[in-house]
C-alpha cells in the first residue's frame, strides 16, 4: 500500500503507535508549567483513553469517541491562546519523540487549529 493511500492512523502506527503519543502527550501536559495546573485534578488513565479515541476515530482508526464534543468539553475553561500554543507544542513534541515524519505532523498541526475556535475562549 502506497503512502498515499494509507490513512493518518496507519501511519502514526494504529493503536500502538497512537497509544505511545498519548502517553508521552500526558507527560508533557503535566510537566509543562503553562499548562500543568490544568490536569492537576484529572483522572490520567481517563483523560488519555478519551484522547486515545478522539485521535483514532479523526484520523480514520476503528475508535469510537464516547466524549463530548471539544466546545462542550471546553466550555467555561477560558483557555487562552498561549496555553493553546503550550498544548500544540507539547503534541509536536511527542511526536518528534515517536518519530513521526513532517508530513504527518503537518497534518496533525492542522488538526489541531482547526479545532482552536471551539477550545480557545477567553
Amino acid at each position: 500500500m502506497s503512502e498515499t493511500n494509507t490513512t493518518l492512523y496507519e501511519r502514526l502506527g494504529g493503536q500502538t503507535g497512537i497509544a505511545a503519543i498519548v502517553e508521552d502527550i500526558w507527560n508533557n501536559h503535566v510537566s509543562n508549567p503553562a499548562i500543568k495546573q490544568r490536569y492537576a485534578g484529572s483522572d490520567p488513565e481517563n483523560v488519555k483513553r478519551l484522547v486515545r479515541e478522539f485521535f483514532g476515530a479523526g484520523i480514520g482508526g476503528p475508535e469510537t469517541y464516547t466524549g463530548q464534543d471539544m466546545l462542550t468539553a471546553h466550555k467555561g475553561m477560558n483557555i487562552s491562546d498561549k496555553e493553546f500554543v503550550a498544548v500544540v507544542d507539547d503534541v509536536l513534541g511527542a511526536l518528534h519523540k515517536n518519530s513521526v515524519g513532517q508530513q504527518e505532523k503537518d497534518e496533525v498541526l492542522c488538526i489541531l487549529y482547526s479545532m482552536k475556535g471551539d477550545i480557545v475562549h477567553v
